[in-house]
């Protein structure tokens, strides 16, 4: 072999092993991004889906079930209202509660909202009392109020999914002899890593499979009550 040809097959090599090394870092880095990506794209899909928990808490809260719709729950948030407790004075104010009982005591015989009334009027006149109020509040007025980039549109969809649905239904379920409301959210990782690697989403759907866990985003369930926990929790 003459030297010009040896130049050129060591040249060759070199590049060679270059690629080699190139090609071995991609492939380790590869499942690094991906996992990296999945992990950002959930937490924006496990917001919208805690955003979902909270109006379906609230809406139980005033219709004694869960709502089966994104539409209904938009309708709820921007039309509809929820009872608010407000407390006036303070159990840690032993001479308010004394008052309390005692206006209670000596009008033990009238019914509850005349007996709200009552301290209501004492409260008026100066008295230190502790009782409660239930009052109607719009809820656009009570929740997500201190989240100026809420948007209840964005709950339609499963975000980076290319406006994918997210997935939602409820129903009530005969548990242990009582009707108990339940509902379910989910975000499959199929929509959710819509653009990201096929092969690597389809490892993922598997091993979540082999752990007998859902393939993808999910709060609530109509299988059986769970205290409507999100399955990152």
């Amino acid at each position: 072999m003459n030297k010009s040809v040896k130049i050129a097959v060591e040249c060759a090599l070199a590049v060679l092993i270059v690629l080699l090394a190139w090609l071995t870092v991609k492939s380790v880095q590869k499942p690094v991004k991906f996992n990296k990506e999945v992990a950002a794209r959930s937490q924006v899909g496990i917001q919208r889906l805690k955003d979902i928990r909270t109006l379906q808490v609230a809406f139980k809260s005033e219709t004694g079930r869960f709502s089966p719709t994104v539409d209904s729950l938009k309708l709820f948030y921007e039309t509809g209202k929820m009872n608010v407790v407000m407390q006036i004075g303070s159990m840690d104010d032993s001479v308010a509660v004394a008052n309390t009982e005692a206006i209670k005591k000596a009008n033990k015989k009238l019914k509850a909202d005349q007996m709200l009334e009552k301290l209501q009027e004492a409260y008026a006149k100066g008295t230190p009392v502790v009782y409660s109020v239930t009052t109607q509040i719009p809820v656009k007025d009570t929740l997500f109020v201190n989240r100026p980039d809420f948007c209840i549109d964005s709950l339609y969809y499963i975000p980076f999914s290319g406006g994918i649905k997210t997935e939602m239904e409820s129903t009530v379920k005969l548990v242990s002899g009582v009707h108990v409301p339940l509902f379910e959210a989910r975000m499959p990782y199929k929509a959710l890593c819509k653009g990201l690697d096929n092969q690597l989403r389809i490892n993922l759907d598997a091993e979540r499979k082999d752990q007998n866990k859902y393939e993808g985003l999910q709060v609530g369930s109509v299988t059986a009550p769970n205290n409507n926990a999100g399955n990152w929790e």
